[in-house]
């Protein structure tokens, strides 16, 4: 899968998306495919299921491109890669 995707990189096209492949996600990161991350974050626990950047995700760096919320709470964040990972304060 990798080296397809790469190729599919190298070419003008549409965008390549992934919605809700938690096993795809993690070997897209692995093999430093991953440009963006549009992330929504809904106001309820469910107590179960996949996690999308569970153990042995690779650290990569991402940095906030645009940010919305919903007039139900879902909050939308579009995140960029951003190079190494930063550690630090919240500012």
């Amino acid at each position: 899968i990798p080296e397809e995707i790469k190729k599919l990189k190298r070419v003008d096209g549409p965008e390549l998306q992934v919605h809700g492949s938690s096993n795809l996600i993690q070997t897209l990161l692995k093999n430093d495919l991953v440009d963006e991350f549009l992330l929504k974050i809904f106001p309820v626990t469910i107590g179960h299921g996949k996690r999308l950047f569970g153990d042995g995700t690779m650290p990569a760096g991402f940095k906030l491109l645009e940010s919305k919320s919903s007039p139900s709470g879902v909050i939308i964040a579009t995140y960029g890669r951003d190079g190494a990972i930063k550690t630090g304060s919240f500012a």
